[in-house]
């Protein structure tokens, strides 16, 4: 069903460049408008086999379990590199950020849409809200340790942290509310 959904897009955008080619001056509505038609239904089917998709049981499972996982791992390496921050060379931080926060940073941002379906969008801002500005704390002191700003690493590597934290206790609010909640 996906293939075909995608194929109904990729047809109606090339059946409709095709039409549109024909006469610079004048498109034959009455071909063009089903063509397009044909394209706006393959990306609804799509996305609601993208919705249907997200909210399996075991989708949901293994996105709760990466989120929950990646979110302990950073705050993890922020307190310990929150702790050894001044022993680290300006310039290196960048190296210590790359490799301590990569793969974790992008676990949970491949997750983070199942949190949409758990918890309900408001959980689901009040989480990425703090997230987000954690990770541009963490792009600010990759930053600033590739221009040698060193105030600027030992400041944000701590924001940074707090940030995570907020993010991890708005995350176990969520959580435990829908725990709470009948099914």
């Amino acid at each position: 069903m996906k293939k075909l959904a995608y194929l109904l897009v990729v047809f109606s955008f090339l059946g409709g460049a095709f039409l549109t080619s024909l006469d610079p001056l004048m498109v034959d509505w009455m071909t063009f408008l089903p063509v397009v038609f044909a394209g706006v239904v393959g990306v609804v089917i799509l996305k609601r086999l993208q919705s249907a998709e997200a909210r399996s049981s075991d989708l949901l499972a293994q996105n709760r379990t990466d989120l929950e996982e990646s979110l302990a791992n950073i705050v993890k390496n922020l307190e310990e590199l929150n702790g050894r921050k001044d022993k680290i060379p300006t310039y290196d931080m960048r190296f210590e950020i790359d490799k301590l926060f990569r793969e974790d940073l992008t676990r949970f941002a491949d997750a983070r849409d199942g949190m949409k379906h758990m918890f309900g969008l408001q959980s689901y801002a009040d989480i990425m809200s703090s997230f987000a500005a954690g990770e541009r704390y963490i792009n600010r002191v990759w930053s600033a340790s590739t221009d040698g700003y060193i105030d600027e690493v030992l400041t944000y590597v701590e924001k940074s942290l707090n940030q995570f934290r907020h993010a991890q206790e708005e995350y176990a609010k969520a959580a435990a509310a829908s725990n709470a909640q009948p099914a």
